[in-house]
């Protein structure tokens, strides 16, 4: 096989991560590039996000010089800060937030300086929203911005056909503010009305409370069948990078019920132009309100908002702006 047009060096360390990795694969592949991907191998659970960071920027490396090491890509991407961290050979960096934002004080102690260095080093930088590159060291530097695109998973069904009252997602509980959803759930909570949480095992929470349903790790048609059948996507996170979860419930017709966060949250902003009574810390009174008293046209107002996350919006900037750079 002759040598890609784009080696994804992909850190990986998520599902998330993995699939969004995938996706702008299959981007860059629609755009006519032939790409590689290495990916990181998975890593031990280490006590520290700075111990953590070293793990995976050390494994991406070792990726990184094995796909090298054997063909010569025209181009190449570190998908995600850390993946370049340790790199073998500057490459465009693709990231939704920066060490800068997200590795405050000793849990950045060592990945922050060497982040400065590696994003002036890049030849182009792929974040994924505005906001991720202006909260970045390297606010002005050369970017293209391409978002991660957002599309249904199937019709959407109208809300009297929707029989889970409330939705989360939980994969890190503590990141996600699994506690605070709980508690405002308890809190706001009528009659026979369900929230289910998905995401994690249901060993690691104990005593949820009534009308929590826990259904695990669920594969993407299973997880996106239930926001289909869901009236509201719920969240509190501590900080959210980007919310690709938030993105795909509103997609799928959910009304997205969130506290403020820090970080590059894209789904934030539309929701406080949906309905700002929904976004805020009084989680149980925006619950409350989500379902007794719901804005008529919120759906067709977020699919108007999420155009600019369609699968052919994203594309075309991949086909126009992106590939053009990185091949050129």
């Amino acid at each position: 096989m002759s040598a890609p047009d784009v080696l994804l060096v992909s850190l990986g360390s998520t599902t998330g991560l993995r699939a969004s990795d995938e996706a702008f694969a299959e981007l860059l592949r629609n755009g006519g590039a032939t790409v590689e991907i290495a990916r990181a191998e998975p890593q031990r659970q280490v006590r520290t996000l700075a111990l953590t960071d070293l793990l995976w920027a050390r494994a991406s490396a070792a990726a990184a010089r094995s796909a090298l090491a054997a063909k010569q890509p025209r181009a190449i991407v570190y998908s995600s800060v850390t993946a370049a961290l340790l790199w073998p050979r500057p490459g465009a960096i693709r990231f939704d937030a920066s060490s800068a934002e997200n590795r405050p004080g000793h849990d950045g102690i060592w990945q922050r300086p060497l982040e400065r260095r590696r994003l002036a080093e890049a030849p182009l930088l792929i974040p994924t929203s505005a906001a991720a590159l202006a909260a970045s060291p390297a606010a002005g530097a050369d970017a293209v911005v391409v978002p991660i695109p957002v599309a249904a998973s199937a019709a959407a069904r109208p809300p009297a056909e929707r029989e889970i009252a409330a939705i989360t997602y939980a994969s890190d509980p503590e990141k996600k503010g699994l506690g605070r959803v709980l508690a405002a759930w308890a809190q706001a909570r009528r009659g026979d009305e369900r929230l289910v949480v998905a995401g994690l095992d249901a060993s690691r929470v104990t005593n949820p409370g009534d009308g929590v349903e826990l259904v695990g790790k669920l594969g993407p048609e299973q997880y996106r069948d239930l926001l289909r059948r869901s009236k509201l996507f719920l969240c509190a996170p501590r900080r959210e990078d980007y919310g690709i979860a938030q993105l795909e419930a509103l997609a799928d017709g959910c009304q997205l019920v969130t506290t403020e966060a820090p970080g590059g949250y894209e789904a934030l902003t539309l929701a406080r132009e949906l309905d700002a009574r929904l976004v805020g810390d009084d989680l149980a009174s925006a619950i409350r309100t989500a379902l007794d008293d719901p804005q008529s046209d919120y759906d067709a107002r977020a699919t108007t908002l999420l155009k600019p996350y369609s699968p052919a919006a994203v594309q075309q900037i991949v086909n126009e702006q992106l590939l053009t750079r990185l091949l050129s």
